[in-house]
């Protein structure tokens, strides 16, 4: 077990009341004691510590000013919060951080009153804190002392269209709003796009910082008789410098910038604007991501994603892999794709390492294009680019790829333009929770005219599939992998592109027939062996296509077994109702067919380890193999009857 740090003045702290009892000094000292805490938290679970430590100083200050949760604190995106679970009773289970039953690794709402929006994707912080403060305004609360809104956002999550339309929004409202600029010049990835250069040009110009402050920083917060020369002061320096004029113009005070790490500096600027501020108001912050502690600074990512480690050194302690990851099999895929094709061209939004497009970038980085946090953006930019001769890949989280959908529809499917989905993380992820679930894709996918829908059994068919989409050329066409490791089987040099529509025979037995969708395969094979253990001999076969289906080959199923089973590791309305609707709409089930689907629980599943999700989910071989014993009116010895 690792040595805890000693913290005797965060001891003391058990909630943020306890922080305003503390003076300044005092209060740089409790920062210093979270920091360090945090970081052996973190070491313990794994998690998200470079965001964390980034906000140390501005989670214990606006705690210390603000009075939370009275006034709602909203942290975009919310894998930053570490911090602040500390310091809001949660100390005492910060090191169960993403497991099964413990804390989340983002803000949760069911979890803590000083959580009062749940995240765990960008962008969504500012809209949130503008309903607050409309809802307050109106009644919408029973206590009338309900104050402030707070949103913690990153210079990342601000280059998100969302973001600016709440900004615009929240401008023309004029209402008293906190919009707190968390700019650290890096979000996952090296920040992207005119933004990040604006950003840039605020603070570069450290001499004008002072006058700066006064002449574009604080005009709400002059009495009367003094604004008509502090607006002359500020047009005096409009020739000088960009200042905060972007920020100005969508109706927002802007302060700063202020340096993120200096504890006085930030609670005297939050105190000035807490106290004197009238309308929406945006504090510019600059801080660094991994922040006082050294392997984090060092890290290419700065310590934004880590497994378990060693504090003193930072090594983590990874289990060794016994097979190539999915997203490295895709990636190595598409540069082979890439050799052979010139117009093959990828995009990522924000993922570059996480999509494996980074590997793909060295090789042709003027073929792989970052868009930022712009889902929608990037969905449509592939549409363009499918539309003007290439071959775009869309490398997409499934979880992310919700944020475009509208332009699935209306740009890609309705056009019928050859955009090439590559769906990572798809079914249950892990530590990240719900949030980062990949659920829903195939039924949000395979519903729409003129898709291709495919997933992966295993990593040789992800480099099959990879094939298959770069030679599609007649509309979209999407395929799906999970997060993690493969299954270890041996691979092709390149892939081979697979028959549209058709999918593959793995085991002939009788009775039963198990039509897999999907990496839940191997589980089917490892029930199939059970199964055989006690005489039951099922077929299996690997559909590799929700869409278009494997009419013949589902139908040749339904005919030679007495039941049917599919599985996949997607929600209800995906791969398993097409085939109830095919089976349907040909009159099976008045033939007897007896036919079951199994697929994720109409629920959201808590983090928890991939294993243990999909135990909670009903999906695991001993699930599969119970299936396959109640439809067929076997009775299993200790089964428990619902």
């Amino acid at each position: 077990m690792t040595s805890r740090p000693a913290t005797p003045l965060l001891d003391t702290v058990h909630s943020p009341a306890d922080l305003k009892r503390l003076s300044d000094s005092q209060l740089r000292q409790v920062a210093d004691e979270l920091r360090a805490e945090t970081i052996s938290a973190v070491s313990e679970t794994g998690g998200h510590l470079g965001a964390g430590l980034g906000v140390v100083e501005l989670t214990v200050a606006i705690h210390a000013i603000f009075d939370t949760p009275r006034d709602r604190l909203i942290w975009d995106v919310s894998h930053q919060s570490y911090p602040h679970k500390i310091l809001t009773g949660r100390r005492d289970r910060i090191r169960t951080l993403r497991q099964k039953d413990g804390l989340s690794g983002f803000t949760k709402r069911t979890e803590s009153p000083y959580d009062p929006f749940g995240a765990a994707h960008s962008s969504t912080s500012i809209s949130a804190a503008l309903g607050f403060k409309v809802a307050h305004d109106l009644g919408g609360t029973p206590d009338p002392a309900l104050g402030d809104a707070i949103a913690v956002i990153g210079d990342g999550s601000m280059s998100a269209g969302m973001a600016f339309e709440a900004m615009n929004n929240a401008g023309h409202m004029g209402k008293r709003l906190f919009v707190i600029l968390n700019d650290n010049e890096m979000s996952i990835a090296p920040p992207t796009g005119a933004l990040s250069s604006y950003l840039s040009r605020l603070y570069a110009e450290k001499p004008l910082q002072d006058l700066k402050a006064v002449a574009k920083g604080a005009l709400g917060f002059f009495p009367p008789p003094f604004q008509d020369a502090a607006h002359r002061a500020k047009d005096m320096l409009k020739h000088m410098t960009v200042g905060g004029t972007m920020f100005e113009e969508l109706g927002f005070n802007y302060v700063g910038p202020v340096d993120g790490h200096d504890m006085d500096s930030l609670l005297a600027v939050l105190r000035t604007v807490h106290d004197r501020a009238s309308g929406p108001t945006l504090i510019h912050v600059l801080t660094k991501k991994g922040k006082g502690y050294r392997p984090a600074e060092l890290a290419d990512d700065k310590g934004h994603a880590t497994a378990k480690f060693d504090v003193i050194s930072g090594k983590q302690h990874k289990a060794p892999s016994n097979a190539p990851s999915y997203t490295k099999v895709f990636a190595q895929s598409l540069i082979k794709e890439a050799q052979a094709d010139t117009k093959v061209v990828a995009i990522t939004a924000a993922m570059p390492s996480g999509t494996g497009l980074d590997l793909f970038a060295e090789h042709f980085p003027e073929r792989c294009f970052d868009v930022g946090i712009a889902e929608q953006h990037g969905v449509t930019f592939c549409a363009g680019l499918a539309a003007g001769g290439m071959k775009p890949f869309c490398t997409i989280y499934s979880t992310f790829l919700q944020r475009g959908y509208d332009q699935v529809v209306h740009d890609v499917a309705l056009q019928n333009l050859p955009v090439r989905f590559a769906i990572d993380r798809a079914g249950l992820v892990g530590a990240d929770g719900a949030t980062h679930a990949g659920s829903f894709d195939v039924a949000y996918l395979a519903n729409l005219p003129n898709f291709v829908v495919m997933a992966a059994a295993d990593e040789a068919e992800l480099v099959h599939m990879v094939a298959t989409a770069t030679a599609h050329d007649t509309g979209p066409i999407a395929f799906r992998f999970p997060r993690g490791e493969g299954e270890g089987v041996e691979m092709p040099e390149r892939g081979v592109p697979l028959e549209i529509g058709k999918g593959r025979m793995i085991r002939e037995g009788k009775r039963v027939a198990i039509l897999s969708f999907g990496t839940r395969l191997s589980e089917v094979m490892k029930a199939t062996e059970a199964l055989s253990a006690r005489g039951i001999e099922p077929s299996v076969a690997d559909a590799r296509f929700a869409k278009p289906l494997d009419r013949d080959l589902i139908l040749k199923l339904a005919q030679d077994h007495e039941a049917l089973i599919t599985i996949e590791e997607g929600a209800v309305g995906g791969f398993g109702s097409h085939v109830a609707q095919l089976l349907a709409e040909e009159g099976v089930f008045d033939k007897g067919l007896k036919y079951r689907s199994m697929v994720l629980p109409d629920i959201f599943i808590d983090q928890a380890s991939p294993a243990q999700m999909y135990e909670a989910a009903g999906l695991t071989a001993a699930d599969i193999e119970a299936k396959v014993l109640d439809v067929l009116g076997v009775v299993r010895i200790g089964a428990k009857r619902a």
